[in-house]
């Protein structure tokens, strides 16, 4: 069974950084593309970065393009967010997501399973 364990939220002022991590269990990490998405109260949950299973291809929404980057280590079975720059738009419920796939097609993958997700608030 996967299992998918975020951590790293928290509350930040703007303009702020946070790391988000994410260990994962359960099948091989190394062959699966991963995600984050976010939900803020409200609104629909939406991607906002994802990552091919060697690193070598990344999406991003348009949102956050120039303040996250995604990043993974394999050897350890973690997948970071780092978020830069934060803004108050960004407070929403992270979440951390395995995908079905090894790659990135044009955009990001489906996803098979999610973690519990981690609050991330940014005070203005």
């Amino acid at each position: 069974q996967v299992q998918l364990a975020e951590s790293g939220g928290g509350l930040v002022q703007a303009g702020g950084s946070l790391r988000l991590s994410c260990e994962a269990s359960g099948r091989t990490f190394s062959s699966y593309a991963m995600g984050w998405l976010r939900q803020a109260p409200g609104k629909e949950r939406e991607s906002v970065a994802a990552i091919s299973w060697n690193g070598r291809s990344t999406y991003y929404a348009d949102s956050v393009k120039g303040r996250f980057t995604v990043s993974r280590d394999n050897g350890k079975n973690t997948v970071y967010l780092q978020m830069n720059m934060l803004k108050p738009e960004d407070t929403a419920v992270y979440y951390c997501a395995q995908s079905r796939g090894s790659y990135l097609h044009n955009g990001p993958p489906e996803y098979d399973y999610w973690g519990q997700g981690t609050q991330v608030t940014v005070s203005s």
